[in-house]
């Protein structure tokens, strides 16, 4: 009876497989094509050593099994130089031709390389342009900006098929990671950073998109739709979005990216030309300094200690969608311009250290809050 489960099992494998979509392996965009490609070529060359040496240790075991008597004993055998040859030589082949492989693929496939071709033999079109996406990561959503029609979608997706995909990536607050296997691999999407992945979509379907990087209690449902289209169907995919009504301002992606799990399909017909340069430098929120802003500021000296009063807590916090409490934040609030110091300084005088200044803010109440009198404090060069 056992016999016959066991059979049973094994012929009912091939049926389960049957129903496997491997999507990874049989993609519809050129970028995952060659990936997949890839990890084909390099799992034969794998198997080149593997199979052998799976076939051989079976046929070592039966062959030199107790039982066998008519088997040869040679207890002084220690060294064979063919078959020493044999095994150093097949595996450092097949590495150099793995390394090799593994240099080009990483080169040829890099995320960040503008696309050559759209598919085998077929170049990119001087006259096109690719199709600009800018991707946010949010808690736990996606949320899609097409700067050149002025739309935005949370959790779907349309592009033309053969027409080059150049997607900018980022996110809000933990670090995800953007994935859809028909289109090319994943990467990352980091707060106060940009990714960057370039693809294309071969034929017209619908195709799955997730998070592939654990981020929390919503990450299963953090899912998208990414519609392959015609250049008709993808031109009423834009009209459908651009008649939903919504905008999206900076106010409104503060309410967005508020954590929820399993957000539905939104779409926006109008938004904010600059909201994703301020989600990238974090500064959506209002009177809010921009990370670029602060890098220029901290290239050139930074603001010292004159820059302490700009700091001041956010209002933001309270319970998220999930129940959970979001504790407030600080930000730096303002912006100063730096003086320009000339190339030769001239001769200083002495100047008084009655009060600290600096190249921003002059912060209230500064001499309350050092542990010395300013007064006490001992001379050194201007501030």
């Amino acid at each position: 009876m056992r016999r016959t489960v066991r059979r049973l099992a094994l012929l009912a494998v091939p049926l389960l497989l049957g129903g496997c979509n491997l999507v990874v392996l049989n993609p519809a965009g050129d970028v995952a094509q060659r990936q997949g490609d890839l990890v084909m070529i390099a799992t034969g060359l794998m198997l080149l050593i593997i199979l052998p040496v799976m076939a051989l240790t079976v046929l070592f075991a039966w062959r030199y099994r107790a039982a066998h008597r008519d088997a040869p004993y040679d207890p002084d055998w220690d060294h064979s130089t063919g078959l020493e040859l044999v095994i150093w030589a097949a595996p450092l082949v097949i590495i150099i031709c793995l390394g090799a492989l593994t240099w080009a693929g990483t080169h040829l496939l890099d995320p960040y390389r503008p696309l050559a071709r759209i598919a085998p033999d077929r170049p990119v079109p001087a006259s096109v342009e690719p199709l600009e996406v800018n991707v946010v990561a949010l808690d736990w959503k996606w949320l899609f900006i097409l700067p050149e029609y002025g739309i935005a979608s949370v959790n779907e997706l349309a592009a033309p098929v053969d027409r080059p995909i150049r997607f900018r990536i980022t996110a809000t607050s933990v670090m995800n990671s953007f994935y859809i296997p028909a289109l090319a691999g994943q990467i990352y999407a980091m707060p106060g950073m940009e990714t960057t992945l370039n693809a294309v979509i071969n034929r017209p379907g619908e195709f799955e998109g997730f998070s592939a990087n654990y981020s929390g209690a919503g990450f299963s449902g953090m899912r998208f739709r990414f519609h392959g289209m015609t250049e008709q169907g993808f031109e009423g995919w834009v009209a459908q979005v651009r008649r939903a009504g919504e905008t999206l301002g900076r106010t409104d992606f503060l309410a967005l990216q508020r954590p929820s799990q399993n957000a539905p399909v939104r779409h926006f017909s109008a938004v904010d030309p600059d909201l994703f340069s301020a989600i990238l430098n974090m500064c959506v929120e209002p009177g809010r300094m921009c990370q670029h802003d602060m890098m220029s500021i901290d290239a050139r000296g930074g603001l010292g200690v004159a820059g302490i009063g700009s700091v001041r807590r956010l209002v933001r916090g309270g319970a998220a969608d999930d129940g959970a409490e979001r504790p407030a934040g600080s930000m730096v609030a303002s912006i100063c311009a730096i003086p320009t110091f000339p190339a030769a300084r001239p001769e200083r005088a002495a100047v008084s250290q009655m009060r600290l200044t600096g190249a921003g803010l002059r912060p209230p109440g500064l001499e309350r809050s050092l542990p010395l009198a300013v007064s006490q404090l001992p001379p050194g060069p201007e501030s």
